[in-house]
């Protein structure tokens, strides 16, 4: 039955693979970018929140476009891996998987395999390429774009990949999960002031081990790191020094990691940070005209409600100031004022002042000490205080907005309700690149078949520290691939390769050039 209806939901995705009303006689003389940002886990209601929040529009009001459909292969609430290689690949694949769609062992387990992605084929098309994240860069969403892999949760491995990708810029989080390769590009910095300095073609900086701090937090407890809007304006600055255009991938991660914790403050901290991004991609795209600009969420989280119990009869006379008030007197979000809480708690009421918990009692301060979960405790109070609904600490399954622009040089760009398999067709037609199914054939071929065709003997190694090589013989020829890299080693002689090596645990894919 699962395996009929993955069959099913894949027809439909390839379908909705490239947009139906796209010309195909694209203009292609003039040098187009795009710029694809994503807030990861934002569903409606956080926007309006944040709206109220600020007093004023919203960058991303002046580009409303539409909606997208974001469920997966087999569930209708997707997760961040599923659904940032729809939006990459143009297929529907299942949860964890990253930049591979699934094929069913005869024990009913699946394996996957890869399929490229719209990074991947701007590089193959000599484009500038380029990730920004607050979350480590080889987090969920950033990785879809960049890597393929069985699990979401292989970051080391991800990492590899991503150091062999030879982007121009990698921006973000995750220097735990880095590999030693990167640190040979043309600049690498670790700081604010060392990022707006830089003047380099080619830039990778990690700014913490983990995720970056949220934006509220960042200010006062984090100083040295860039925000997202920083971040932004520098990748668009090295990227815009390349002739042929570029792509650039950018993700608001930490609107999903403040949905995950269920705090309204951290969840509009987020919102607002990836706007003043946005405001910064569209400025840019309006001075160019021939850039596409995509912003969406991959799904919603939290199911975060304006309005909860407390105002079912009083929502009439409930204005916004009720809903936004309490929010503002916090300073940091409940991640940031945690940190600071000291282990016998005895700074707890200065803890509890700076996420705007103020007014309380002794005897409510006396019970939080001795919650087991400072933290959940600490955003139900607020919750309670904002009259804000919460249905879930997990994901949702609603459609989300879409906001795109495109100046005289865009012929298309997506809008009105569509499917997330549907984007990457846009950024294709809009760029030229090469058709995704073409690429896939090339950049991932099933090794074994390969070499056995060819007359040689294949085997796979796995050495003690889980590195997979391919490996092919034959009268004196010898050949390994090792997994993740962009090389192949002939008798000794090492060979770089326009593409990666993907193995899945028990089948290895390697480009041809």
């Amino acid at each position: 039955m699962f395996k009929k209806m993955v069959i099913a939901v894949l027809l439909y995705s390839i379908s909705y693979a490239v947009p139906h009303n796209v010309d195909a006689s694209l203009n292609v003389d003039s040098r187009k970018n795009v710029i694809f940002m994503v807030m990861d886990g934002t569903n409606s209601d956080v926007i309006t929140l944040a709206r109220h929040y600020k007093g004023k529009a919203l960058a991303l009001d002046e580009i409303l476009s539409g909606g997208v459909r974001t469920y997966s292969l087999r569930s209708a609430i997707t997760d961040s891996a599923a659904a940032a290689t729809a939006m990459a690949t143009g297929q529907k694949t299942i949860v964890d998987f990253i930049g591979m769609v699934p094929v069913e062992e005869k024990d009913g387990t699946f394996r996957g395999r890869p399929v490229a992605n719209v990074l991947e084929a701007a590089k193959e098309k000599g484009l500038a390429t380029g990730i920004v994240a607050t979350a480590p860069v080889q987090h969920a969403t950033p990785a879809a774009f960049s890597a393929h892999s069985n699990s979401r949760h292989q970051m080391k491995e991800i990492g590899i990949q991503q150091a062999h990708q030879n982007f121009d810029v990698m921006l973000g989080g995750g220097k735990k999960y880095s590999f030693a390769k990167m640190e040979g590009m043309l600049d690498h910095v670790s700081t604010k002031n060392e990022l707006m300095d830089s003047n380099s073609r080619q830039l990778i900086g990690y700014f913490s081990e983990e995720d970056m701090a949220y934006d509220f937090d960042r200010k006062k407890l984090h100083p040295k790191q860039p925000s997202l809007a920083e971040m932004t304006k520098k990748a668009l600055q090295t990227l815009d020094r390349n002739p042929s255009g570029f792509l650039l991938f950018i993700e608001g991660s930490k609107v999903d990691f403040a949905g995950h914790k269920n705090d309204p403050v951290g969840m509009i901290s987020e919102v607002l940070a990836f706007d003043e991004a946005v405001k910064v991609a569209l400025q840019f795209a309006k001075e160019d005209q021939n850039t596409l600009l995509i912003a969406v969420a991959d799904h919603g989280n939290s199911g975060l409600t304006m309005g909860n119990r407390q105002t079912d009869q009083t929502y009439p006379e409930t204005p916004s100031e009720e809903f936004t008030e309490p929010l503002k007197k916090a300073s940091l979000t409940v991640a940031g004022a945690i940190s600071q809480l000291k282990q016998n708690k005895s700074n707890i009421e200065d803890v509890l002042k700076s996420y705007g918990l103020d007014n309380l009692t002794k005897t409510e301060i006396k019970r939080l000490k001795k919650e087991k979960d400072i933290e959940k405790a600490m955003v139900q109070m607020m919750t309670q205080r904002a009259h804000l609904g919460f249905t879930t600490r997990g994901h949702s399954g609603e459609d989300v907005f879409l906001y795109t622009y495109g100046g005289k040089g865009v012929l298309h760009k997506p809008q009105g309700l569509i499917n997330n398999t549907e984007l990457p067709g846009y950024v294709i037609k809009h760029l030229a690149l090469p058709p995704l199914s073409e690429l896939t054939k090339k950049r991932f071929v099933p090794a074994k078949e390969h070499y056995i065709n060819m007359g040689f003997k294949t085997e796979i190694k796995v050495k003690e520290n889980k590195q997979a090589i391919f490996i092919a013989k034959k009268s004196g020829t010898f050949i390994q691939y090792p997994a993740n890299q962009n090389i192949r080693i002939v008798n000794g002689r090492k060979e770089t390769l326009n593409g990666i090596s993907v193995y899945n645990g028990k089948d290895f894919w390697i480009p041809i050039q």
